[in-house]
C-alpha cells in the first residue's frame, strides 16, 4: 500500500473561469458580421452563375434597312398613305415580255492556262413599265460548247436551285456572274476524266426560256 505522503499522480483541478457577458456579446457580433460576409459571397455567386446561363446580351439598337434608313415603324414623321392606282392605270401598267432581254459575256476574249473564265448573265427590262422576273438558279443556265461538242454547264451538277422573283425598274438590269474552273460535266454529275484544251469556246446563257447570242472566246 502506498503511504500518504508519497508521491502520487494525482491532478489538483483549477476551476475556469466563466466568461463575462461583455466577451459573448462579442462572439456573437463576430458570428453575424461572418454569416452576413458568407451570405453575402453565396448571393454574388449565383448572380455571377446565372449570368453565365442566362447569356443575357446586350441591349441592341433597332436596325436600318439595307438602304440605310430607319424602318418606317420606327420613323417619327408619320406616313402618309400614297392614293391607289386606278384600274385604267394597273391595267396599261402591265409587262411585255418582250421587253426582257437576257445577254451573256465574258470578262474577256481570250484566257491564259492560269486564268478562269468568269461569265456573266444580264437580264434587262427594255420597256416602259416595271416587270416582275424569276431570276432564281432554278431558271439559269451557263452553257459551254466548242464546235457539237458540249463542254459544260451549270444545271448538270447543281443542287438546291431556288426560285428568286425581282421587279426590274425599267432601262435597269440584273446580273449574275459565273467563274468556270475550266473543267468538263456530263449530265446527272455522271464522272468525266477529260479536260478541256486550248482551242476555241463558246458561251451561251439562258433564263428561262430565253436564251443569249452566243460570246466566243479562247483559252490557250
Amino acid at each position: 500500500m502506498s503511504s500518504a505522503g508519497g508521491t502520487g499522480s494525482s491532478r489538483v483541478r483549477i476551476p475556469r473561469r466563466k466568461p463575462s457577458p461583455q466577451v459573448y456579446r462579442r462572439r456573437r457580433q463576430v458570428a453575424a458580421v461572418l454569416a452576413l460576409l458568407l451570405l453575402g459571397a453565396l448571393v454574388w455567386a449565383a448572380i455571377a452563375i446565372a449570368g453565365l446561363f442566362r447569356g443575357d446580351p446586350e441591349p441592341t439598337p433597332v436596325a436600318a434597312n439595307s438602304a440605310g434608313a430607319v424602318p418606317e415603324a420606327t420613323a417619327s414623321a408619320p406616313a402618309t398613305a400614297s392614293p391607289s392606282p386606278t384600274p385604267s392605270a394597273t391595267a396599261s401598267e402591265s409587262c411585255n415580255p418582250a421587253a426582257v432581254k437576257v445577254t451573256g459575256s465574258t470578262d474577256s476574249e481570250s484566257y491564259a492556262e492560269d486564268q478562269s473564265p468568269v461569265l456573266s448573265l444580264t437580264v434587262s427590262n427594255t420597256g416602259d413599265v416595271p416587270c416582275p422576273i424569276n431570276v432564281g438558279t432554278s431558271q439559269m443556265e451557263f452553257l459551254i460548247t466548242s464546235g457539237d461538242d458540249r463542254i459544260f454547264s451549270s444545271r448538270d451538277c447543281q443542287e438546291g436551285a431556288e426560285d428568286l422573283e425581282v421587279t426590274i425598274e425599267p432601262g435597269d438590269s440584273e446580273t449574275a456572274r459565273f467563274t468556270w474552273g475550266r473543267i468538263r460535266s456530263t449530265p446527272e454529275c455522271a464522272a468525266v476524266d477529260a479536260v478541256p484544251g486550248a482551242g476555241q469556246y463558246v458561251f451561251q446563257t439562258r433564263l428561262g426560256e430565253r436564251v443569249s447570242d452566243e460570246v466566243s472566246f479562247s483559252l490557250e
